[in-house]
């Protein structure tokens, strides 16, 4: 398959855990607390496993532990902060390791209707026999529901209210009713059952949640990785997975993920210092798109160039990823590059600043 969802990726490391795992497990968890947060955020020797347990979200234990306790609260979980901050991938992890099923999700879109969130009907098994729990399609929630598992909704603010709305009985009364149906009418949660929603915080005043709503979730806002030793190591990671999947013996030269890193940094704080729209990228520049950036630069290294990863292919992969609005992201690039590269350019020994620069300018140039 194109991308193994976490419970596949990662099945010998859950079996192991399970199997070990002798603490207390809340419902029908398949691992308890304890070994949740390790299959997240890696073991330590202080855990005195056997093995050897990777580390698969890098941020504050703190968020991930709120999360877990959440989880196994009355309270649906709400994972919000802005665009790559991995909140989906935090989601994903949780309900992995909790249910060993992180595929019952359900995508918030301006087109998604309460049927994605309860229940809808087989028409052409209404027509032959009548509506009845046989002819009746249920959601990913209300299949969640029926298994005492996890049930994901992504970009939750992207719904409409009433959509949103659809969710309160759910998290506050556990059942869904189908007046329908006169006999089997009632569909009740099983013990297990819980809900990981995101939600983007640039999205804010699209569809704003409910105060009714907002009192059946636990908040937990994701910040922005800014700290480079942990950008570094979430980068790391991700393109490590990235070159597996497409099967490409590439090495990344520290170099280069310094120049990607600090390149980041600096556009960073040239748009908090921005005093309008147009003077800052449309680009979040999220950890995400670090790692888009620097997989269009692999890929185009390895298909186009000597598969040897260049800095000048890193700067035009750079620009043609956040160049999205024409001028204005290109003009905010040609200043970064002429007042800040440029400079730094100049003060360094191996030159790789200098390529940088160059390979930033023609692809500006390209794009004009």
């Amino acid at each position: 398959m194109l991308r193994a969802p976490a419970e596949i990726k990662y099945a010998d490391e859950l079996d192991y855990l399970e199997s070990i795992d002798t603490d207390f497990k809340p419902f029908s968890w398949r691992l308890s607390p304890r070994m949740v947060r390790i299959f997240v955020l890696g073991s330590e020797r202080s855990d005195g496993l056997d093995r050897e347990i990777p580390q698969k979200w890098f941020g504050d234990r703190s968020f991930v532990e709120r999360s877990i306790v959440t989880l196994a609260s009355d309270r649906g979980l709400l994972l919000i902060g802005d665009p790559g901050t991995g909140k989906s991938w935090l989601a994903e992890l949780l309900a992995a390791a909790v249910s060993r099923n992180s595929t019952l999700v359900v995508q918030g879109t301006a087109g998604t209707t309460e049927d994605h969130i309860k229940y809808s009907w087989n028409v052409s098994m209404v027509i032959a026999k009548g509506q009845s729990r046989e002819s009746m399609i249920p959601s990913p929630i209300m299949t969640a529901m029926e298994r005492g598992v996890i049930g994901r909704f992504e970009e939750l603010t992207r719904s409409t209210s009433d959509v949103q709305d659809a969710l309160i009985s759910i998290l506050s009364e556990k059942y869904v009713s189908i007046p329908e149906l006169d006999d089997d009418n009632i569909v009740f949660a099983q013990p297990g059952f819980s809900i990981i929603a995101t939600a983007n915080s640039r999205d804010r005043g699209v569809n704003d949640l409910s105060s009714a709503l907002k009192r059946r979730f636990n908040f937990v806002r994701i910040p922005v990785v800014t700290n480079k030793k942990s950008e570094a190591e979430i980068v790391r990671f991700r393109t490590a997975e990235l070159l597996r999947r497409h099967q490409i013996d590439l090495e990344l030269p520290p170099t280069l993920l310094d120049i990607l890193l600090q390149s980041f940094a600096d556009l960073r704080a040239a748009a908090a210092s921005a005093t309008g729209d147009d003077d800052k990228l449309e680009s979040a520049l999220s950890t995400a798109e670090q790692i888009g950036v620097l997989e269009d630069a692999i890929l185009h290294s390895r298909f186009f160039g000597d598969s040897t990863l260049k800095a000048a292919t890193l700067a035009g992969s750079l620009v043609g990823s956040l160049a999205r609005r024409t001028p204005e992201d290109l003009a905010i690039l040609n200043k970064y590059l002429h007042g800040v590269v440029e400079p730094r350019s100049k003060r360094d020994e191996n030159g790789s600043w200098k390529e940088f620069l160059d390979g930033g300018r023609d692809a500006i140039a390209t794009l004009s």
